[in-house]
Protein backbone atom coordinates (compact mmCIF):
# COMPACT_ATOMS: atom_id res chain seq x y z
CA UNK A 1 0.00 0.00 0.00
CA UNK A 2 3.06 2.11 0.77
CA UNK A 3 3.89 1.72 -2.50
CA UNK A 4 1.11 2.85 -4.06
CA UNK A 5 0.64 5.77 -2.36
CA UNK A 6 4.19 6.76 -3.17
CA UNK A 7 2.90 6.31 -7.04
CA UNK A 8 -0.22 8.64 -6.12
CA UNK A 9 1.88 11.75 -4.59
CA UNK A 10 5.02 11.23 -6.66
CA UNK A 11 3.21 11.41 -9.88
CA UNK A 12 4.73 7.99 -11.47
CA UNK A 13 4.07 7.50 -14.49
CA UNK A 14 2.88 4.02 -14.63
CA UNK A 15 0.01 4.28 -12.42
CA UNK A 16 -1.78 5.51 -15.52
CA UNK A 17 -2.24 2.06 -16.61
CA UNK A 18 -4.97 2.07 -13.88
CA UNK A 19 -6.62 4.83 -14.84
CA UNK A 20 -9.21 2.50 -16.67
CA UNK A 21 -10.45 1.27 -13.12
CA UNK A 22 -10.39 5.18 -12.03
CA UNK A 23 -13.09 6.35 -14.39
CA UNK A 24 -15.27 2.84 -13.54
CA UNK A 25 -14.58 4.09 -10.04
CA UNK A 26 -15.28 8.08 -10.43
CA UNK A 27 -18.64 6.17 -12.40
CA UNK A 28 -19.91 4.03 -9.88
CA UNK A 29 -19.34 6.45 -6.94
CA UNK A 30 -21.05 9.39 -8.51
CA UNK A 31 -24.44 6.61 -9.35
CA UNK A 32 -24.37 5.52 -5.71
CA UNK A 33 -24.75 9.40 -4.95
CA UNK A 34 -27.36 9.95 -7.05
CA UNK A 35 -29.36 7.09 -5.85
CA UNK A 36 -29.51 8.71 -2.38
CA UNK A 37 -30.42 12.17 -3.70
CA UNK A 38 -32.98 11.06 -5.68
CA UNK A 39 -34.29 8.69 -3.08
CA UNK A 40 -33.52 5.42 -4.63
CA UNK A 41 -31.78 4.80 -1.97
CA UNK A 42 -32.93 5.87 1.40
CA UNK A 43 -31.80 8.71 3.50
CA UNK A 44 -32.28 9.10 7.89
CA UNK A 45 -32.48 12.27 8.92
CA UNK A 46 -31.86 12.61 12.67
CA UNK A 47 -33.47 15.44 14.58
CA UNK A 48 -30.55 17.27 15.48
CA UNK A 49 -28.51 18.81 13.52
CA UNK A 50 -25.50 16.87 11.85
CA UNK A 51 -21.95 17.85 11.33
CA UNK A 52 -19.54 15.57 8.64
CA UNK A 53 -16.43 16.18 8.92
CA UNK A 54 -14.38 13.87 6.15
CA UNK A 55 -12.49 14.50 3.27
CA UNK A 56 -12.26 12.99 -0.37
CA UNK A 57 -8.99 11.36 -0.37
CA UNK A 58 -7.76 8.33 1.43
CA UNK A 59 -5.37 8.51 4.15
CA UNK A 60 -5.11 10.90 7.68
CA UNK A 61 -5.74 14.61 6.76
CA UNK A 62 -6.48 16.14 10.43
CA UNK A 63 -10.09 15.11 10.83
CA UNK A 64 -9.51 13.65 14.54
CA UNK A 65 -7.95 16.83 15.80
CA UNK A 66 -10.86 19.32 14.17
CA UNK A 67 -13.83 17.06 15.19
CA UNK A 68 -11.47 17.34 19.00
CA UNK A 69 -11.92 20.84 18.72
CA UNK A 70 -15.25 21.27 17.40
CA UNK A 71 -16.42 19.48 20.38
CA UNK A 72 -14.87 21.52 22.69
CA UNK A 73 -16.09 25.09 21.21
CA UNK A 74 -19.40 23.82 20.53
CA UNK A 75 -19.47 22.68 24.17
CA UNK A 76 -18.56 26.15 25.23
CA UNK A 77 -21.35 27.48 23.19
CA UNK A 78 -24.27 25.33 24.98
CA UNK A 79 -24.34 22.42 22.46
CA UNK A 80 -24.27 18.88 24.03
CA UNK A 81 -22.10 17.10 20.86
CA UNK A 82 -21.73 13.19 20.75
CA UNK A 83 -19.72 11.56 18.32
CA UNK A 84 -20.37 8.79 15.78
CA UNK A 85 -17.42 6.91 13.45
CA UNK A 86 -17.02 4.13 11.71
CA UNK A 87 -14.60 2.38 13.96
CA UNK A 88 -11.79 1.81 11.61
CA UNK A 89 -9.77 -1.94 12.43
CA UNK A 90 -11.64 -2.41 15.54
CA UNK A 91 -11.90 -6.12 16.16
CA UNK A 92 -15.70 -6.06 17.84
CA UNK A 93 -18.24 -7.11 16.01
CA UNK A 94 -21.11 -6.23 18.43
CA UNK A 95 -22.28 -2.89 17.14
CA UNK A 96 -23.27 0.03 17.80
CA UNK A 97 -20.83 0.29 20.37
CA UNK A 98 -19.87 3.41 23.08
CA UNK A 99 -16.41 3.98 23.44
CA UNK A 100 -15.21 4.32 27.20
CA UNK A 101 -12.15 5.69 27.69
CA UNK A 102 -10.99 2.59 29.39
CA UNK A 103 -11.58 0.66 25.93
CA UNK A 104 -8.75 -1.73 24.35
CA UNK A 105 -7.57 -0.01 20.85
CA UNK A 106 -8.05 -3.20 19.65
CA UNK A 107 -11.33 -3.80 20.85
CA UNK A 108 -12.79 -0.38 18.97
CA UNK A 109 -9.93 1.19 16.57
CA UNK A 110 -7.15 3.90 17.61
CA UNK A 111 -8.94 7.25 16.88
CA UNK A 112 -12.68 6.41 18.41
CA UNK A 113 -10.23 5.65 21.70
CA UNK A 114 -8.69 8.49 21.50
CA UNK A 115 -12.01 10.51 20.21
CA UNK A 116 -12.96 9.35 23.46
CA UNK A 117 -10.38 9.97 26.07
CA UNK A 118 -9.47 14.02 24.52
CA UNK A 119 -13.44 14.76 23.48
CA UNK A 120 -15.33 14.17 26.91
CA UNK A 121 -18.21 13.50 24.83
CA UNK A 122 -20.11 10.04 23.92
CA UNK A 123 -18.32 8.38 21.21
CA UNK A 124 -20.27 5.05 19.28
CA UNK A 125 -18.90 2.91 16.36
CA UNK A 126 -20.74 1.19 13.96
CA UNK A 127 -19.53 0.59 10.17
CA UNK A 128 -23.38 2.03 9.36
CA UNK A 129 -23.40 5.33 10.61
CA UNK A 130 -27.28 5.15 11.24
CA UNK A 131 -27.21 2.77 13.51
CA UNK A 132 -24.36 4.48 15.17
CA UNK A 133 -26.45 7.81 14.88
CA UNK A 134 -29.37 6.17 16.31
CA UNK A 135 -28.16 4.35 19.14
CA UNK A 136 -26.14 7.41 20.35
CA UNK A 137 -29.28 9.28 20.51
CA UNK A 138 -31.08 7.01 22.37
CA UNK A 139 -28.31 6.28 24.81
CA UNK A 140 -27.13 9.80 25.56
CA UNK A 141 -28.89 13.30 25.57
CA UNK A 142 -26.56 14.94 22.64
CA UNK A 143 -28.17 17.87 20.78
CA UNK A 144 -25.92 17.94 17.70
CA UNK A 145 -24.12 14.73 15.89
CA UNK A 146 -20.41 15.35 14.44
CA UNK A 147 -19.70 12.06 12.19
CA UNK A 148 -16.10 11.66 11.94
CA UNK A 149 -15.40 10.98 8.37
CA UNK A 150 -18.41 9.21 6.75
CA UNK A 151 -18.94 12.19 3.78
CA UNK A 152 -19.30 9.57 1.90
CA UNK A 153 -21.77 7.51 3.93
CA UNK A 154 -24.96 9.10 2.15
CA UNK A 155 -27.15 6.72 3.68
CA UNK A 156 -26.62 9.31 7.14
CA UNK A 157 -28.52 12.71 6.62
CA UNK A 158 -26.30 15.71 7.06
CA UNK A 159 -26.81 19.52 7.70
CA UNK A 160 -23.19 20.72 7.39
CA UNK A 161 -20.01 18.78 5.63
CA UNK A 162 -16.85 19.89 6.55
CA UNK A 163 -13.76 18.81 3.95
CA UNK A 164 -10.72 18.54 5.54
CA UNK A 165 -7.43 18.84 2.93
CA UNK A 166 -3.97 17.91 3.91
CA UNK A 167 -1.63 20.57 2.34
CA UNK A 168 1.19 19.03 2.47
CA UNK A 169 0.21 16.49 0.55
CA UNK A 170 -2.78 17.52 -1.33
CA UNK A 171 -4.50 15.56 -3.86
CA UNK A 172 -1.56 13.74 -5.46
CA UNK A 173 -2.14 13.37 -8.74
CA UNK A 174 -6.19 14.30 -8.81
CA UNK A 175 -7.19 11.05 -9.59
CA UNK A 176 -9.57 8.72 -8.15
CA UNK A 177 -8.77 5.53 -6.48
CA UNK A 178 -6.94 2.54 -7.74
CA UNK A 179 -4.71 5.11 -9.64
CA UNK A 180 -4.99 7.91 -7.57
CA UNK A 181 -5.96 8.34 -3.84
CA UNK A 182 -8.97 10.46 -4.19
CA UNK A 183 -12.57 8.49 -2.94
CA UNK A 184 -14.58 11.15 -5.50
CA UNK A 185 -13.85 13.21 -7.89
CA UNK A 186 -12.12 16.59 -6.71
CA UNK A 187 -15.63 18.52 -7.88
CA UNK A 188 -17.17 17.12 -4.75
CA UNK A 189 -15.48 19.86 -2.38
CA UNK A 190 -17.73 22.45 -4.88
CA UNK A 191 -20.72 20.62 -2.77
CA UNK A 192 -19.34 20.94 0.98
CA UNK A 193 -20.08 23.65 3.37
CA UNK A 194 -16.31 24.62 4.30
CA UNK A 195 -12.98 23.17 3.29
CA UNK A 196 -10.81 23.42 6.16
CA UNK A 197 -6.93 22.98 4.95
CA UNK A 198 -4.34 21.25 6.98
CA UNK A 199 -1.42 23.23 7.19
CA UNK A 200 -2.76 26.27 5.43
CA UNK A 201 -4.43 27.63 2.00
CA UNK A 202 -1.93 27.76 -0.74
CA UNK A 203 -2.42 28.32 -4.66
CA UNK A 204 -0.95 24.97 -4.95
CA UNK A 205 -4.07 22.93 -3.01
CA UNK A 206 -7.05 25.05 -3.53
CA UNK A 207 -9.12 24.17 -5.85
CA UNK A 208 -12.78 24.79 -5.04
CA UNK A 209 -14.65 28.65 -4.32
CA UNK A 210 -16.29 27.23 -1.32
CA UNK A 211 -15.63 29.25 2.04
CA UNK A 212 -12.23 28.01 3.12
CA UNK A 213 -10.64 28.35 6.24
CA UNK A 214 -6.52 27.54 7.39
CA UNK A 215 -6.24 24.79 10.18
CA UNK A 216 -2.66 24.38 11.98
CA UNK A 217 -1.91 21.87 14.67
CA UNK A 218 -0.50 23.13 17.23
CA UNK A 219 2.22 21.25 19.46
CA UNK A 220 1.09 22.00 22.79
CA UNK A 221 3.44 19.05 25.44
CA UNK A 222 5.11 16.02 25.67
CA UNK A 223 3.66 13.45 27.76
CA UNK A 224 4.82 10.31 29.52
CA UNK A 225 3.76 7.17 27.88
CA UNK A 226 4.36 5.55 31.51
CA UNK A 227 2.56 7.65 33.91
CA UNK A 228 1.19 10.73 31.80
CA UNK A 229 4.04 13.17 33.12
CA UNK A 230 3.74 16.24 31.34
CA UNK A 231 6.88 18.59 30.26
CA UNK A 232 7.11 21.49 27.84
CA UNK A 233 9.73 21.89 24.78
CA UNK A 234 11.98 24.40 26.32
CA UNK A 235 12.64 21.62 29.39
CA UNK A 236 14.78 19.67 26.32
CA UNK A 237 18.05 21.26 26.14
CA UNK A 238 19.47 21.16 22.37
CA UNK A 239 18.69 19.71 19.39
CA UNK A 240 18.44 16.34 20.88
CA UNK A 241 18.26 13.38 19.17
CA UNK A 242 14.84 11.22 18.98
CA UNK A 243 13.36 7.95 17.76
CA UNK A 244 10.31 9.30 16.10
CA UNK A 245 7.83 6.97 15.82
CA UNK A 246 4.65 7.71 13.66
CA UNK A 247 1.95 5.03 12.46
CA UNK A 248 -0.40 8.02 10.63
CA UNK A 249 -1.98 8.57 7.45
CA UNK A 250 1.33 11.09 6.77
CA UNK A 251 4.37 10.80 9.22
CA UNK A 252 6.15 13.20 7.57
CA UNK A 253 4.05 15.46 9.17
CA UNK A 254 5.07 14.67 12.65
CA UNK A 255 8.79 14.57 11.33
CA UNK A 256 9.10 17.97 10.38
CA UNK A 257 7.35 19.36 13.84
CA UNK A 258 9.68 17.32 15.65
CA UNK A 259 12.22 19.55 13.35
CA UNK A 260 10.87 22.74 14.05
CA UNK A 261 10.66 21.88 17.66
CA UNK A 262 14.42 21.73 17.73
CA UNK A 263 15.00 17.81 17.96
CA UNK A 264 16.92 15.69 15.46
CA UNK A 265 14.60 12.67 14.66
CA UNK A 266 15.61 9.33 13.65
CA UNK A 267 12.60 8.73 11.59
CA UNK A 268 10.47 5.43 11.87
CA UNK A 269 7.32 5.26 9.90
CA UNK A 270 4.48 2.39 10.40
CA UNK A 271 1.47 2.39 8.22
CA UNK A 272 -1.55 4.10 9.37
CA UNK A 273 -3.58 2.55 12.23
CA UNK A 274 -0.82 0.00 12.62
CA UNK A 275 -0.82 -1.92 15.55
CA UNK A 276 1.87 -2.00 17.87
CA UNK A 277 4.03 -4.46 19.79
CA UNK A 278 6.70 -4.14 22.23
CA UNK A 279 8.97 -5.77 19.23
CA UNK A 280 8.69 -3.22 17.54
CA UNK A 281 10.21 -0.92 19.90
CA UNK A 282 12.92 -3.14 20.73
CA UNK A 283 14.18 -2.81 17.08
CA UNK A 284 14.25 0.59 17.57
CA UNK A 285 16.06 0.94 20.77
CA UNK A 286 18.38 -2.17 21.01
CA UNK A 287 18.99 -2.41 17.59
CA UNK A 288 20.42 0.64 17.18
CA UNK A 289 22.32 0.39 19.95
CA UNK A 290 20.77 3.36 21.58
CA UNK A 291 18.39 2.63 24.51
CA UNK A 292 19.04 5.73 26.50
CA UNK A 293 18.03 7.80 23.44
CA UNK A 294 13.89 9.06 23.75
CA UNK A 295 11.02 8.00 22.20
CA UNK A 296 8.55 10.54 20.93
CA UNK A 297 5.15 9.27 18.96
CA UNK A 298 2.05 10.99 17.96
CA UNK A 299 -1.28 10.68 20.41
CA UNK A 300 -3.28 8.28 18.06
CA UNK A 301 -0.01 6.10 18.10
CA UNK A 302 0.36 5.95 22.19
CA UNK A 303 -3.14 5.07 22.67
CA UNK A 304 -2.42 1.58 21.59
CA UNK A 305 0.60 1.27 23.85
CA UNK A 306 1.26 -0.35 26.91
CA UNK A 307 2.13 1.82 29.65
CA UNK A 308 4.10 -0.56 30.86
CA UNK A 309 6.43 -1.18 27.98
CA UNK A 310 8.63 1.60 27.53
CA UNK A 311 10.28 4.19 30.23
CA UNK A 312 11.40 6.66 28.12
CA UNK A 313 8.82 7.24 25.48
CA UNK A 314 6.53 10.60 25.33
CA UNK A 315 3.62 11.48 23.17
CA UNK A 316 3.00 14.98 21.20
CA UNK A 317 -0.15 16.28 22.09
CA UNK A 318 -1.43 18.92 19.77
CA UNK A 319 -4.65 21.26 19.06
CA UNK A 320 -5.97 22.51 15.87
CA UNK A 321 -6.06 25.92 15.66
CA UNK A 322 -8.11 27.61 13.27
CA UNK A 323 -9.41 30.87 12.10
CA UNK A 324 -12.09 32.28 14.45
CA UNK A 325 -14.56 33.38 11.22
CA UNK A 326 -14.68 29.33 10.65
CA UNK A 327 -16.77 29.28 14.30
CA UNK A 328 -18.56 32.42 13.82
CA UNK A 329 -19.39 31.04 10.20
CA UNK A 330 -19.99 27.43 11.65
CA UNK A 331 -22.35 28.68 14.65
CA UNK A 332 -24.15 30.87 11.99
CA UNK A 333 -25.40 28.12 9.79
CA UNK A 334 -26.40 25.50 12.83
CA UNK A 335 -28.43 28.49 14.19
CA UNK A 336 -30.67 27.81 10.85
CA UNK A 337 -30.64 24.48 11.33
CA UNK A 338 -32.47 24.50 14.97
Amino acid sequence: MQFITRAWYEKKIWIWLLYPFSLLYSYLAKVRKKQYLTGKKPVWHAPVPVIIVGNISVGGSGKTPLAITLVERLQAAGYRPGIVSRGYGAATTNFPRAVSVHDNPIDVGDEPLLLAQRAGCPVVIDPDRVSAAKFLLEQFECDLLISDDGMQHYALGRDIEIAVVDSARGFGNKLCLPAGPLREPIERLNQVDFIVYNGGISDTVSVSDTQSFSMHLRACQFVALKDGQTIGFDQWQGAQKVHAVAGIGNPQRFFNTLRELGFDPVEHAFPDHHKFSLADFYDISHHSNSTDIPIFMTEKDAVKCDPDWLDNAWFLRVSAQLDEDFFVHLKSRLSTKN
